[in-house]
């Protein structure tokens, strides 16, 4: 295992100088699940859930929380995020949320892309947890990844 860039030689944690690195085009992909009941879908798909429309709501939450990723995660660089997604696919018994986040910079954009899907799901279940405390978020994880001095990551 290499060494981790966000600890000193002395074991304390700081964030990492990027100074020095080139600017290169970065992005990152998130995907998560939201487990629910049929009843609980049904309210997402046919627009009837109390609060609003639920999808369009963690959506909005999603893009926000891309771009205050640094204000959550501490050893984080604050970025100018060029374009943040969150697209949803409902299933019978579940949501997938996907995020993907890219950036012109010197460091990467995957805690951004998982911030991004985390509270996209959170979001999902805040509406609708009035009827559905059951629900779960499983599976939330990079999928991708480009640019940088690391290059391509792909899971899938």
């Amino acid at each position: 295992m290499g060494k981790l860039s966000h600890l000193d030689d002395k074991g304390q944690a700081h964030m990492v100088d990027v100074s020095a690195k080139d600017v290169t085009s970065r992005s990152a992909t998130a995907r998560a699940r939201v487990l629910a009941d049929a009843a609980t879908i049904a309210l997402i798909t046919s627009g009837s859930a109390k609060k609003g429309d639920v999808l369009a709501t963690a959506r909005i939450a999603g893009i926000m929380a891309a771009k205050r990723t640094s204000d959550l995660i501490p050893l984080c660089h604050p970025l100018m995020i060029s374009k943040v997604t969150v697209d949803f696919a409902v299933e019978s018994g579940h949501i997938d949320v996907a995020a993907t986040v890219k950036v012109e910079g010197k460091t990467g954009v995957e805690m951004e892309a998982l911030t991004a899907c985390s509270v996209a799901c959170l979001t999902i279940y805040d509406m609708l947890k009035a009827v559905d405390r059951g629900m779960r978020i499983t599976d939330v994880r990079l999928v991708e990844k480009s640019g940088g001095k690391s290059g391509h990551f792909s899971t899938e």
